[in-house]
């Protein structure tokens, strides 16, 4: 931070900056749910320049979890004799026709746990049990999966595995990089994830297409830093992919963890909500670690369901539409009865516009 006496007299520098240097519309996608929230609560978006726009894109890992998938793990849960381990923000994403929460009340054994290796725990007390990790996430949750998987490798816990929903970022900002539908001038990109990747899987966006691409952290100040970044590639005409975030954030990554990933995993085609088969945008369980791979394990057959034809959820984690603009918002779909996943999660972008609001307005600054 530059010597300024607090952070929020540096924040009304770099608006005031923002405000000098803004001189063309721009539109910028945050690639990350805790930049939204981040966004969100402090009130950001009202205290942009109006040539800045802000839209919240694919950066929720709960929220981009198609209904196909969502169900298959619904299945799972009622097969006899499986226990289910999840994080606590899958448990009321809405699949077709139920929903974790509700298939727990109807007798499944599903259970939140707060790491993969409370599930292993889980597998190592109910030996009787198959139990099946749900693993959600983007790269930066992966690499602690991966070392889950390889505790139960050396243990020998034969009852335990996975059922990969992982998604990887690089190959969905270029999805809707392809896609028509979708305006894009820049990327405000993913801290976390970029602390596992580094900044070097994501040179494609300014060398193929020529759009600015900043890595930024997580504070106020940081996302404007970030922000003044790329309204200056763009006045210069000079698309690069910085980063604002070093004090977490290498070009390289974190080696060790993408080792991790490597070793375990492998990229395959994944279903995104509302951007439909991405190839390559998520992993697999390689050959060898086969038996751990719950998908293969059980080999279900789940009849494909009904979405929710309101619901705008799709239209939001492509940019198209901004919360508020869903028929459902806070009237049908609010946190306590969500209609979509980007009300349940707490990195959802409808639940952050919900909680925060215009109410919001200049919170931290």
């Amino acid at each position: 931070m530059q010597p300024y006496k607090s952070k929020k007299e540096y924040a009304r520098y770099l608006l005031d900056r923002l405000q000098q240097e803004a001189d063309r519309p721009l539109t910028a996608m945050e690639v990350c749910g805790t930049h939204t929230v981040a966004i969100a609560r402090s009130g950001l978006r009202a205290l942009l320049p109006q040539h800045i726009r802000l839209i919240s894109g694919p950066g929720c890992p709960v929220c981009v979890t198609d209904d196909a998938d969502l169900d298959y793990a619904i299945a799972l849960a009622r097969e006899k004799g499986v226990i289910l381990a999840t994080f606590g923000d899958m448990m009321r994403v809405p699949g077709t026709s139920s929903s974790l929460q509700q298939e727990k009340s109807r007798g499944a054994d599903v259970r939140v746990v707060y790491s993969p290796t409370d599930a292993l725990t889980l597998a190592a007390e109910n030996p009787d049990a198959q139990v099946v990790f749900l693993a959600v996430g983007f790269e930066t949750t992966v690499p602690t999966i991966a070392v889950a998987l390889e505790q139960a490798i050396q243990q020998g816990v034969k009852n335990f595995s996975l059922f990969s929903l992982h998604k990887l970022v690089p190959p969905v900002m270029e999805a809707l990089l392809e896609d028509p539908e979708v305006k894009i001038d820049a990327f405000l990109n993913p801290g976390h994830v970029c602390t596992i990747l580094g900044s070097e899987p994501f040179q494609f966006v300014a060398e193929k297409y020529g759009k600015p691409c900043v890595v930024a952290g997580f504070e106020a100040v940081d996302i404007l830093e970030a922000l003044l970044l790329i309204v200056r590639q763009y006045r210069e005409e000079r698309p690069a992919v910085e980063i604002q975030y070093k004090r977490a954030v290498r070009p390289e990554g974190n080696h060790v963890a993408r080792a991790y990933i490597d070793k375990y995993f492998i990229p395959a085609s994944a279903r995104w909500r509302g951007i439909g088969e991405v190839p390559g945008s998520g992993l697999v369980l390689r050959e060898e670690f086969a038996q751990w791979d719950a998908a293969r394990r059980f080999s279900l057959t789940v009849a494909p369901g009904k979405r929710v034809r309101k619901c705008a959820c799709g239209e939001v984690l492509k940019g198209l539409k901004l919360p508020h603009e869903c028929p459902l918002f806070g009237k049908a779909c609010t946190p306590m009865k969500p209609v979509g996943p980007c009300m349940v999660s707490t990195e959802g972008s409808c639940a952050a516009y919900y909680r925060y609001g215009e109410q919001k307005v200049g919170g931290a600054i």
